[in-house]
């Protein structure tokens, strides 16, 4: 397992070629509008302001100002309040563009990080296992649980960790779109089973490497 600041990608998502053999079978990110609502919880705060200025609104009528005046004394923090989202929804947005997560024939690869990118390698014989939890808009979110004496950082690897795993932080595709689909071509690659990539995956990283080879099965 590897964590290191990334500087410059040969492939993207990835931060460096590799070996001959290897295959993407998949490449994605989050949804920017998941991370907004799942990582940054936009409605929850949303809805805290719009009930905080409903009471500043109202309190300012109970001290004798007409709804006018009341409008006016409350249009200040309707400013902040709008600023909030906007600056929430922007740092989701900014968060989903930079992430990418690559699944391999041998490994899983996450890129991430808007200030400071990151791309952390997770070879296989780490990975223990992987879950799935999907959502009515049909996002979904893949913790991969991590073989006991290999650990990650939660402060480091956050958002795209299980929410609370804080002792035992498990890396996590975050909204992820085709989600079951993604979680079952992932556990067939870690049983190494023969897997084909995922329509669209594997011309665009094959034409970029040219070191893949197309029709070569998973090793095991």
């Amino acid at each position: 397992m590897s964590e290191r600041e990334h500087m410059v990608e040969p492939l993207p998502g990835l931060p460096e070629r590799p070996p001959a053999g290897e295959r993407i079978l998949w490449q994605g990110g989050p949804h920017w509008r998941t991370v907004a609502r799942r990582t940054f919880h936009v409605r929850k705060v949303g809805l805290y302001l719009g009930i905080f200025l409903a009471w500043r609104f109202i309190w300012s009528m109970t001290q004798g100002q007409g709804p006018i005046e009341a409008l006016q004394s409350t249009m200040l923090f309707i400013g902040l309040s709008a600023a909030a989202l906007g600056l929430l929804l922007l740092l989701a947005w900014l968060t989903a563009r930079v992430t990418v997560y690559t699944i391999t024939t041998e490994r899983v690869v996450m890129r991430f990080g808007v200030s400071f990118q990151m791309a952390v390698n997770l070879p296989f014989p780490l990975i223990r296992s992987a879950s799935l939890k999907t959502y009515a808009d049909g996002t979904g979110d893949i913790p991969l649980e991590l073989d006991p004496e290999h650990r990650v950082s939660y402060i480091v690897m956050w958002p795209h960790v299980r929410p609370w795993s804080m002792t035992r932080a498990q890396p996590m595709l975050r909204g992820i779109d085709d989600a079951a689909n993604v979680a079952k071509l992932l556990g067939r690659a870690l049983k190494r089973e023969p897997v084909s990539p995922m329509p669209g995956q594997s011309q665009t990283a094959g034409a970029a490497s040219g070191v893949f080879s197309a029709d070569r099965p998973a090793a095991g």
